[in-house]
């Protein structure tokens, strides 16, 4: 087994497909087959399964892309320690659902990188594609939450894929409105105070399950409802049109500005955020930063915000 056998490797989870991979090393794509098909069989172990859509990891090949990683870190580490080499290019790549937080902590993480070269990839994207990106490690980690209503299929889905849910807190919810909306002015706003405006939510494309909705009371029955595809439009639509949505509590006015507030949900219920990794894969040192950052940005918060 080669050091250059570990980064073809790499390389191929990176970019999902041989032939894209073989574009971006330079090298012939027969070349770099030939290269994966030396490693397995030396490793004694199929890293990949072969499809007419393209390639995935078998579960053996996650445990050897943790390890992969590692020794390919690490070796980088030496290179620049005794070497005197530039520092490797950073990677990383996270799923989230549409979390101001997570975006705050990435913002964190990329400032605190010191790097001079780096390729990272923030996903703000559906529940299940989240855990699709995370399954084929398109992305390393993703950020979804669960509550009572949706935690056995959310566990069963990630159970079935080999993932694993890491708690970061539990919050109470609150709504998102903008500003001038006079819900904004309550202590706190019930159910009955939300009837008269639109309810604002994340669609979920095909997959547009109760289970999989990024907001609570997906169930429930709303006179006004409207269905939008990213953060932006609906902090728009919440100023427009005085809309609402479900969340944590947690606004951003470094990101957001003074437009948005978030007032407390007066029920009893709660949403339990954390981020997903594969259980077999290690984490890398980029990983573990940005959830170090999670974490802080989490922290900045009063508990009162929060619980």
């Amino acid at each position: 087994m080669t050091f250059q056998q570990l980064k073809y490797f790499i390389e191929i989870v990176r970019r999902g497909s041989i032939s894209k991979a073989a574009e971006n090393l330079y090298i012939t794509q027969p070349s770099l087959s030939n290269a994966v098909k030396d490693l397995e069989a030396e490793v004694g172990v199929k890293l990949f399964t072969r499809t007419p859509k393209g390639i995935t990891l078998t579960t053996d090949g996650m445990e050897f892309l943790g390890y992969a990683r590692q020794v390919v870190e690490q070796a980088s580490l030496l290179e620049q320690r005794y070497l005197n080499k530039n520092p490797s290019r950073r990677l990383l790549s996270v799923s989230t659902q549409h979390y101001a937080f997570a975006v705050n902590a990435f913002v964190n993480m990329v400032k605190k990188s010191d790097a001079d070269e780096y390729e990272f990839t923030l996903r703000e994207t559906r529940t299940y594609e989240i855990i699709e990106d995370v399954k084929t490690l398109r992305s390393e980690l993703g950020v979804l939450y669960m509550n009572p209503f949706n935690r056995k299929v959310i566990e069963k889905s990630l159970r079935e894929n080999g993932l694993a849910f890491h708690p970061l807190f539990t919050a109470k919810p609150h709504i998102f409105v903008s500003a001038s909306n006079p819900l904004a002015a309550k202590k706190y706003v019930t159910l009955s105070d939300l009837e008269d405006y639109p309810c604002l939510s994340f669609e979920q494309g095909e997959y547009n399950s109760f289970y999989f909705s990024e907001e609570i009371l997906s169930a429930s029955f709303r006179k006004k409802s409207i269905r939008v595809s990213d953060r932006a439009t609906i902090f728009n639509l919440m100023i427009g049109l005085n809309g609402y949505t479900i969340s944590t509590g947690i606004v951003s006015a470094d990101l957001n500005g003074d437009n948005i507030k978030a007032t407390p949900l007066q029920i009893d219920d709660f949403m339990e955020i954390g981020w997903i990794a594969s259980d077999s894969a290690r984490l890398t040192r980029q990983a573990a930063m940005y959830i170090k950052e999670l974490k802080e940005v989490v922290a900045a918060f009063s508990q009162n915000e929060l619980t």
